[in-house]
């Protein structure tokens, strides 16, 4: 995932805005983080450069 899609990603439970925190990255590409929403607190993770948006009650 590349740093510039926070400026047209937000949280799927609230939409609101996201905060990034990258833990691996290769180049401009985000590979391991986390994203994390300024409202609700509904944390999202990267994994192999693709966030996962589905709302954590939804995950398997």
């Amino acid at each position: 995932m590349r740093a510039d899609l926070l400026e047209i990603l937000c949280c799927p439970v609230c939409r609101r805005e996201l905060t990034l925190a990258a833990g691996q990255t290769e180049g401009d590409e985000i590979v391991r983080g986390t994203l994390t929403c300024r409202g609700c607190g509904a944390v999202y993770p990267i994994d192999d450069g693709i966030p996962d948006l589905l709302p954590p009650d939804d995950r398997a």
